[in-house]
């Protein structure tokens, strides 16, 4: 590849592409093809990809899960599978952990796509307030490859089924996705839905309520909390029936009840300030991204947790809108044929994510062997201690003038780690969900000499810390985390800030049985009687903090599994849903012959509800579904057997068809107008299930106590809603179809008004 010209270069991707129609495969191309954008790279970047790279970049195109280090190059990898799976036509997307990251690669690597004669676009806006229109996100897509966000590609995904026109849709079918950063999207990610909320709901005065009633609860008594859990005891239900005079808390009359008692729970038990959210300046509820501390504006939490949040804060109760379309990171990317991802940590999870993504997870050497030193823990029986010891080996490593990096678990830790340094006189730079702006150029910064940069679990991930001039010599970066972590990965990322390409650097953590997983995974014993602490043993206090840490970890994949569980219903119903949407876009699933049949099917469910039928149930019935007019026979066909009334109905609704074919004017028109008819009734039917199940999810977590399983009851509940909405579906089709009003102007185009 090296001898050939750059016109003779890029002109290989003409002849990959021959070769492929000719009925080669894209493994048979490999080789030459990872060579030729190989030799791109270096052309155009002035980097040539090492050979643990092009591991890497062959692990990728097999649909594996990498785990490179961090600094092994993970953005130059990805031009290889990149490239070749392109060479496809195929949907080829690339996803990064945030819009500059998207934005920046693909600029940066753009050029050697575009220099091999590939199209490339990247799927965020760079324009504050403003979105992509539907025509914006067809070129978007339609490129060969796309750089994007998870988010951003998942809600499009969504918005794609949400058009209400087949030439709306914008998506192409996927096929080829590679994820960066991957165990914080398939992992960490998993539990929180993407969710398009629409109308707003009838505002609920129950919260301020439910609020109150959660304040005089006693835990243990009235309430039991265990990991991510909170659910009311037997003695906290008959407290809430005498609260609020009512005589079955669980009963389907009381829904709305036992709802929001189980959001005001969460939102006191579950949710803490500066660790889940924080109160913004304008008083507003603003979600932190737990592995990140990173806020997440304009991201609300679903079902009414969010007013929950916001009563229990006494801040003004926003909108709850009706949640019209969603889905969780596991399902949507197993809508992928062919999914990798590549991270610094995964290895650790590979056994969860073999079971939910069918994936397999291969370990990439480094380019350079790892000269960091990963010191043993140091470990404390309080937080004082701990606090006390850990910035005094900052400080003593700031006075040779080695940068260093302070790790911490949130907001508040790290605003606690800064005014100790700033008692011991140390200039630093403090990275957490409170100043995320400079993220880019505090990470700059972190690596120069006598830098010092107190930051959150992940915060900065994406962006190496290379070292400044000298630092090499001083011993390189050190990481100091303060707090055990809730799981080992958290730990190897951060560790792994230090000791890039073979860079020196030193690791060492502070821990103590105060910090918070320990606190919520061990008996309480531990945290109670201070005077146990004074007699464990070093390696006690060890085998405690691990097997918390390993508790919390266990309880997170099981937590996990259980949105898995309750999104899969969902996915089954919105893939059942999303097919008959395509059917009736593309001009299929509606015709005389199938309405006529919906038609009968109701009119048959209508009879068979009845248990007598007189001339007033007859013509309400008539007037809500079949037409506005009535005939002076309906009191006589009233009184008759139910299969001739079934009859007389089925002529109605003949005759009311032929009148609407007669106005619109063909055959063409008419299944035109009863496809979008019949779309719209599917829509609203589809909407309020949606926002049905995602008040359920929250209100059967309630049911623990009365020794039922939530994810058990969650699937019965959707199943029967699903029925239920089948059903009203079918009613509605027949009403918009017959009641809809429907005409044709001057110049020809169809006006449709839905009753």
């Amino acid at each position: 590849m090296k001898k050939l010209s750059d016109r003779q270069l890029s002109n290989l991707t003409v002849a990959f592409r021959k070769r492929l129609d000719k009925g080669e495969s894209l493994d048979d191309i490999l080789p030459e093809a990872f060579a030729a954008v190989c030799e791109a790279d270096r052309r155009v970047l002035g980097q040539f990809p090492f050979d643990v790279q092009v591991l890497g970049a062959i692990a990728l195109h097999q649909g594996k899960l990498a785990e490179m280090n961090t600094g092994e190059g993970k953005t130059l990898t990805a031009t290889m599978p990149l490239y070749l799976n392109a060479l496809s036509g195929k949907s080829t997307i690339l996803l990064t952990a945030n819009e500059y990251l998207a934005l920046r690669d693909a600029q940066e690597m753009g050029r050697v796509y575009r220099f091999m004669g590939l199209t490339i676009a990247a799927g965020v806006c760079t324009e504050s307030g403003r979105s992509f229109t539907s025509a914006e996100k067809k070129a978007i897509y339609a490129s060969d490859i796309v750089y994007t966000t998870h988010g951003a590609l998942g809600f499009d995904y969504l918005f794609n089924n949400l058009v209400t026109t087949a030439s709306d849709r914008f998506l192409r079918d996927f096929y080829y996705v590679i994820i960066d950063e991957a165990d914080s999207v398939l992992l960490d990610s998993a539990q929180t839905p993407l969710v398009i909320a629409g109308a707003p709901r009838v505002q609920s005065n129950l919260y301020e309520l439910a609020d109150f009633f959660v304040t005089t609860l006693i835990r243990d008594r009235d309430y039991e909390k265990e990991e991510n859990k909170v659910w009311l005891t037997e003695e906290g239900v008959k407290y809430a029936e005498r609260f609020f005079q009512i005589q079955n808390f669980y009963e389907e009359r009381f829904f709305e009840i036992n709802r929001h008692v189980v959001l005001a729970l969460r939102a006191h038990v579950l949710f803490e300030p500066e660790k889940q959210y924080v109160v913004s300046k304008n008083d507003e509820i603003c979600l932190l991204d737990e592995g990140s501390g990173r806020m997440m504006p304009g991201v609300k939490l679903r079902g009414g947790q969010h007013q929950a949040l916001e009563t229990k804060e006494k801040l003004k109760i926003s909108q709850e809108n009706r949640s019209v379309a969603a889905i969780t990171y596991q399902n949507f990317f197993q809508l992928f044929p062919k999914m990798s991802g590549m991270s610094g940590t995964i290895a650790d999870a590979a056994e969860e994510l073999r079971k939910v993504y069918r994936t397999e997870v291969v370990v990439i050497p480094p380019n350079c062997p790892v000269r960091r030193r990963d010191l043993r823990d140091m470990f404390y029986r309080d937080a004082h201690s701990q606090y006390n010891a850990a910035v005094a080996a900052a400080a003593m490593t700031h006075r040779k003038g080695q940068p260093v990096l302070i790790v911490v678990n949130g907001i508040r830790e790290t605003e606690f780690v800064s005014k100790r340094l700033l008692a011991k006189g140390i200039p630093h730079n403090v990275l957490n969900a409170n100043n995320a702006a400079w993220e880019a150029e505090i990470i700059k910064e972190a690596g120069r000499a006598n830098a010092v940069t107190v930051a959150t679990g992940m915060a900065g991930r994406g962006t190496d810390i290379r070292l400044g001039k000298g630092v090499k010599e001083l011993g390189g970066l050190a990481v100091i985390g303060i707090g055990r972590m809730g799981d080992v990965r958290l730990e190897r990322q951060a560790r792994g800030r230090a000791g890039r390409q073979g860079d020196p650097g030193f690791s060492c953590f502070f821990v103590s049985l105060e910090d918070e997983v320990v606190v919520n995974n061990t008996p309480q014993k531990w945290n109670q009687r201070g005077g146990d602490r004074k007699r464990i043993s070093r390696r006690r206090l060890k085998k405690i903090v691990n097997t918390a840490q390993k508790t919390g970890e266990e309880f997170a994949v099981l937590a996990r599994k259980q949105a898995m569980e309750y999104d899969q219903i969902l996915s089954y119903q919105r893939n059942l849903i999303y097919e008959i949407r395509n059917k009736l876009l593309d001009g299929e699933g509606m015709d005389q012959q199938k309405f006529l049949e919906i038609a009968r099917t109701n009119i048959k469910k209508f009879i068979a509800t009845q248990t007598s039928i007189d001339g007033s149930v007859l013509g309400r019935y008539i007037l809500d579904h079949i037409s506005y007019r009535l005939d002076e026979e309906i009191r006589e066909v009233s009184q008759k057997d139910p299969e001739a009334v079934e009859e007389y109905l089925v002529w109605r609704v003949r005759r009311a068809l032929a009148e609407k074919k007669i106005r619109i004017g063909s055959r063409e028109n008419l299944y035109y107008f009863m496809r979008i008819a019949a779309l719209n009734a599917v829509d609203e039917g589809w909407v309020e299930q949606v926002d049905y199940l995602q008040q359920m999810q929250s209100a059967v977590m309630g049911r623990t106590s009365a020794q039922r399983n939530p994810v058990f009851e969650f699937h019965k509940d959707a199943l029967e809603a699903y029925q239920r909405m089948e059903a009203d579906i079918l009613n509605n089709i027949m009403r918009n179809v017959l009641l809809g009003s429907v005409y044709k102007d001057n110049e020809g185009r169809i006006h449709i008004q839905l009753p």
